[in-house]
């Protein structure tokens, strides 16, 4: 379902009408998960919100870095993607990710990407930024709820891994 329209179209026996016809259904599967992220806190559905996450980055060719922000319930403002990288990277900027932040008056977030090479194990770098967020974060008044890692092999949570 994450595959591009031009992959897609390299699949032998796959007609234009069939590339069309999934991406339609992909944009529905995301609509419907995402309806069910909005009608209640995230935090309180936490595995919908997995299988959102899992469902559009697990198989994705390249990193992407997206920013969940939360009001003071909980409740999902934006699911934005921020950054988009390499096969093995995404750059992140703090400042631009706290302005954001502010624009959209979050109360706290969860930091979200993926690893397109399947393997959720959080690096070193994954880990610093991360605390880098949480210490501008504090100085803003925004929390950081947790960073999720998701690969096709599952995911990882920094905050339960004791990372963060």
């Amino acid at each position: 379902m994450s595959a591009s329209p031009d992959r897609l179209g390299r699949v032998p026996g796959i007609t234009a009408n069939d590339v069309s016809r999934i991406g339609r259904v992909a944009a529905l599967l995301r609509h419907a998960n995402t309806c069910k992220l909005a009608a209640r806190p995230v935090l309180s559905n936490w595995r919908a919100l997995l299988d959102y996450l899992t469902a559009d980055m697990a198989h994705r060719p390249i990193e992407q870095f997206r920013v969940l922000h939360l009001n003071t319930k909980n409740m999902l403002i934006r699911d934005e993607l921020m950054w988009t990288g390499s096969i093995d990277e995404a750059p992140v900027h703090v400042r631009e990710l706290m302005h954001r932040a502010l624009d959209l008056g979050s109360a706290s977030l969860i930091l979200v990407h993926n690893h397109p090479s399947g393997d959720p194990t959080p690096s070193r770098a994954d880990i610093d930024v991360t605390r880098s967020v949480i210490a501008a974060g504090r100085t803003l008044g925004i929390g950081v709820h947790d960073h999720l890692i998701i690969g096709a092999h599952g995911y990882v949570s920094l905050r339960s891994r004791g990372l963060m």
